[in-house]
């Protein structure tokens, strides 16, 4: 790799590293509900999909079943989500979303609606594409 592109890619890891606590911080900053970022993602992915197993979620959102159990716990005790046995298989449970999590889940959507609006409103249709289209890539 030649050193131009060595020092583009380098500006670039620290530009989305910034941007990754400008993100952090800002939810953080406006964050009126008490939940993270990965609390409203299992509420979202419930919603979307229906009841799941913890295994599900962790697959999902890229953590451990452990983890999953230590986010699930505060939306547990809040009423937000509700966990319950598989008929067939006792050892099985299953999580779901309850009427309380839908309303946090439209609450947070208007907070992430304005953080989204304040991180990139000023980026056009076109530069917004351009970056979905490189995370994506780099993603996949």
């Amino acid at each position: 790799m030649d050193q131009k592109r060595k020092d583009n890619l380098t500006a670039l890891f620290e530009s989305i590293s910034v941007l990754e606590r400008k993100v952090a911080n800002e939810w953080n900053s406006h964050n009126e509900l008490g939940f993270s970022k990965s609390h409203i993602l299992i509420l979202e992915f419930l919603a979307k999909e229906g009841p799941k197993r913890p295994s599900a979620i962790a697959d999902r959102l890229k953590v451990t079943t452990g983890g999953v159990t230590v986010l699930t716990t505060k939306l547990l005790k809040g009423g937000f989500i509700e966990k319950t046995q598989n008929e067939n298989d006792r050892r099985a449970s299953q999580i779901s979303i309850t009427e309380e999590g839908l309303q946090v889940l439209e609450d947070s959507r208007k907070q992430i609606e304005a953080l989204i609006d304040h991180l990139f409103g000023m980026l056009t249709e076109e530069e917004i594409t351009t970056l979905h289209k490189i995370f994506y890539k780099m993603h996949s």
